[in-house]
């Protein structure tokens, strides 16, 4: 015997045994917007690309990245640290967002390796560097002179060379005759690049120029594994009397997210790509709770983009979720906690020009010149908690 079926008309109207089934939370896990965006026109700002269309998978944690770093991170009570990882200076990062973020009050402090910072020089002393392809040959490239960063290309005599040579005549001056934190050595080095800047009448190249210029602390966690530590390493040899503390840098940025929390304001933290400059930006929560014995939960808000897998093990790729059991990230606010898995060299542009398009500028924290001031401060509450 046939079997009959009744075809509803109504796609809302369900069997019994579909409406009899309890389901509490379904209302809540479809409570997010419904995916279904407007076709592009080519018309649109990026704006609302971006708020119309990165709706799933890393284009839709772009999209929060962009909406909590201008929502909340840029919130005056918010003192954001970012740090650099990769080669993003030498592809333009630098001129094309960074000192844009910096100049609008968008960055206060920055960890970044010292390769990101030599090859800010370059833009600085006006020496090019030029788009390439990676489809080479590199025994060709070294017979003609030539040096590549995956498709970009620069002159080894004519842009290395003489960078390091500006930067050894440079670090010999009395300024530099002393010990110092890495702070205050890319404060002095920022000083002379923006000095570069005008000479070429050059406007906002230099990364260390423009954060010379709005007072934002500039670091380096591995300060010899870089030309500039090279350079620092070889005047050394000939008497030169720089000497780097990285405990100087280790307290400073430390003082910087107490100082935050301290004042009622929050702390976050931007991390482009892995490595060195993230672990050394997060381990101020651990160095306040652990080895100072401070009372804190961890950072308030967290964005990375990064390409590394968290499964490996490195550091890189390790969540917001596992930083909070090391103390680095509130575990309250893990809402506020976004990792997006892309290039860099496509996140930041995005970023950039999302916070710029949809916050005004901030008024300048200038940390600094408030660095002897913020130290005192993580002293005092050192013993305090330590008598």
């Amino acid at each position: 015997m046939k079997r009959s079926h009744r075809v509803r008309k109504d796609p809302s109207e369900l069997p019994d045994w579909m409406r009899k089934k309890k389901c509490p939370r379904k209302d809540a896990y479809l409570s997010g917007r419904r995916i279904l965006p407007p076709g592009i026109t080519g018309r649109e700002s990026l704006g609302k690309v971006i708020q119309e269309t990165f709706l799933a998978y890393n284009a839709a944690r772009l999209r929060e990245g962009c909406e909590l770093y201008t929502s909340r991170m840029l919130e005056p009570d918010v003192t954001v640290g970012m740090s650099l990882a990769g080669a993003l200076t030498p592809a333009g990062l630098g001129c094309s967002c960074i000192v844009p973020l910096v100049k609008a009050g968008f960055i206060d402090w920055i960890v970044a390796t010292g390769a990101n910072l030599y090859h800010d020089l370059h833009f600085a002393f006006n020496l090019p560097l030029h788009m390439g392809s990676h489809l080479v040959d590199d025994a060709d490239l070294r017979e003609n002179d030539v040096v590549r960063i995956y498709d970009v290309l620069l002159g080894y005599t004519d842009c290395l060379m003489a960078t390091d040579e500006i930067l050894r005549g440079i670090l010999v001056q009395p300024e530099f005759q002393k010990e110092m934190g890495t702070a205050e050595l890319h404060y002095l080095l920022g000083k002379y690049a923006a000095e570069w800047e005008r000479k070429s009448k050059l406007k906002d190249v230099s990364v260390l120029a423009a954060a010379y210029r709005a007072g934002v602390p500039v670091y380096t966690s591995s300060p010899g594994d870089s030309t500039i530590g090279m350079n620092v390493a070889g005047v050394e040899i000939r008497g030169n009397k720089l000497r780097l503390n990285p405990s100087i840098d280790v307290n400073e940025t430390t003082s910087y997210v107490l100082a935050a929390k301290r004042s009622g304001g929050k702390s976050a933290v931007v991390l482009m790509g892995g490595g060195s400059p993230k672990n050394f930006m997060l381990q101020t929560e651990p160095q306040i709770q652990e080895i100072l014995r401070i009372k804190e939960v961890g950072q308030d808000y967290f964005f990375q983009v990064t390409d590394a897998r968290p499964d490996t093990g490195g550091l890189s790729g390790a969540t917001p979720h596992e930083a909070v059991s090391w103390g680095k990230v509130d575990p309250n606010r893990l809402p506020d906690a976004v990792v997006c898995y892309t290039d860099t060299t496509i996140a930041l542009p995005i970023l950039t020009h999302y916070a710029l398009a949809n916050h005004k500028k901030r008024k300048l924290k200038r940390l600094y010149d408030r660095r002897e001031e913020l130290m005192e401060a993580l002293i005092r509450e050192y013993f305090a908690h330590n008598k």
